[in-house]
């Protein structure tokens, strides 16, 4: 989107009628202020709806991008538009839970409209009785199992590529996260 030149947009401020008397029946100066009005008018609406612009809601589509970088998120182009402005104006609530279980099952669903599972292997052990032998140390794996909300059926299948992006991104580097596919939610019945 150009915002530079939209054609036919009048000034709301057309500089002509601010001249003083001498130049009001002056056709030169009126064509002059008129042009300068054609190139200022797109200015003047863009200041005028400056507020719009930081709702991602609201902003322009090309300047959400640069919207999403003020508040720290990767957005993948290749997302939907509604998406994209959903991730951005959710980042500091998906920022707050980066890296938890809720984080990333809320950022599945936000992102890939998908349910998800997460297992955890655990990581902490503890014991009432002094002296005790500690468990071993956990494996630091986590098994995420995703399916599409939507249900199963032609095209509601989720692209892996997408769903590995999507944990890789939110998954706390120092675990090995191992994800699956299914075509519905987990121990759901067949009938």
């Amino acid at each position: 989107m150009n915002r530079a030149a939209v054609p036919g947009l009048p000034s709301p401020h057309p500089i002509g009628e601010l001249l003083p008397a001498l130049f009001a029946d002056d056709d030169f100066a009126q064509r002059f202020t008129a042009g300068l009005d054609t190139v200022l008018a797109p200015v003047f609406a863009t200041l005028d709806n400056l507020p719009a612009y930081f709702r991602p809601r609201l902003a322009p589509a090309d300047f959400l991008d640069w919207l999403a970088s003020w508040v720290a998120v990767d957005v993948d182009p290749a997302w939907p538009e509604e998406v994209r402005r959903a991730v951005v104006e959710r980042a500091v609530e998906l920022h707050r839970w980066r890296g938890t279980r809720r984080g990333l099952t809320e950022r599945l669903r936000l992102v890939l409209g998908a349910g998800a599972e997460i297992t955890d292997g655990g990581g902490a052990s503890w014991s009432t009785a002094p002296g005790a032998v500690p468990l071993p140390a956990a494996d630091g794996e986590v098994l995420i199992r995703v399916w599409p909300l939507d249900g199963p059926g032609p095209g509601a299948g989720l692209d892996e590529d997408q769903v590995l992006s999507v944990v890789r991104a939110g998954c706390p580097v120092h675990l090995t996260c191992r994800v699956e596919i299914l075509p519905g939610p987990p121990g759901r019945t067949e009938g």
